[in-house]
């Protein structure tokens, strides 16, 4: 059964556009400004992987612990060198924070904007997608904040090429590395989701992907070290790996993708 018929003129959908676009941004900036004023609890979280007692540390301890190890005490310290730098810093994160949180509510309005002019097939379609993406993403975004993130930092944060050099981190690198770092997670977790979208719409095969999984290999590294805020092999491999991984579990998918179809 089709959409119902759309009658609204042009000037009507910009209306309907700008309306959603309006109350997604005052909710992003409802939850900005009260990340700006809990600034203590923001600046907890974000800063948290600096210091060992950050719970992805822990959790390394504790395996190390049990394998008969010890992993060593560490803290770094973290700077600022310019006269409005930290508030400035503080706006941005605050921003990020409020856009974050107000995600879900912006994703629910674009999608109230679009879905008038789909099917219901497509409609039922396209919620599948867009759930599954943004789930994939929050995974992402998560998984870089946790693991990736803090594993590089350590590495690098404590990494000496003498004894008599110290390592003085600036805030603003500390805050660009980590949104550059969890925003390219968070995209490269929809690698599996776009593996099963291009699969149903034909475009895409398990047997495609597995002759030229070497080229995906390659084409890997590169995008790793494009998308790597850093030019050391260590941060290199972190988010190689997982792509890679992604890349074998979208192929397992796409095979499943197409087995179902039939």
């Amino acid at each position: 059964m089709a959409a119902e018929a759309d009658t609204q003129s042009f000037r009507e959908h910009l209306d309907v556009l700008r309306a959603a676009i309006v109350r997604s941004a005052a909710v992003a900036a409802v939850f900005g400004i009260a990340a700006f004023f809990f600034k203590e609890e923001l600046f907890a979280v974000v800063l948290a992987p600096k210091d060992d007692g950050f719970v992805t540390y822990r959790l390394f301890g504790r395996i190390a612990a049990w394998a008969g190890g010890a992993v060593e005490p560490f803290s770094v310290r973290l700077i600022n060198t310019e006269l409005a730098q930290q508030f400035i810093i503080h706006m941005k994160t605050a921003l990020c924070a409020g856009v974050l949180c107000a995600s879900p509510y912006i994703l629910y309005r674009l999608f109230r904007f679009v879905s008038p002019a789909l099917y219901d097939n497509e409609r039922r379609y396209a919620v599948r997608v867009v759930a599954g993406g943004y789930a994939m993403f929050s995974l992402g975004v998560l998984v870089g904040d946790l693991l990736i993130f803090p594993l590089t930092f350590r590495f690098l944060g404590t990494y000496q090429v003498s004894g008599e050099v110290d390592n003085l981190i600036a805030l603003d690198s500390y805050i660009s590395t980590l949104v550059t770092m969890c925003l390219a997670m968070g995209i490269v977790f929809e690698i599996p989701m776009l593996s099963w979208l291009f699969a149903r719409l034909g475009f895409l095969s398990a047997d495609f992907m597995r002759r030229y999984r070497k080229h995906a290999i390659v084409i890997i590294l590169v995008i790793a070290a494009v998308i790597t805020p850093t030019s050391d092999a260590f941060t290199l491999s972190l988010i190689a790996l997982p792509m890679w991984g992604l890349y074998e579990a979208s192929l397992l998918i796409v095979r499943r993708s197409k087995s179902d179809s039939r």
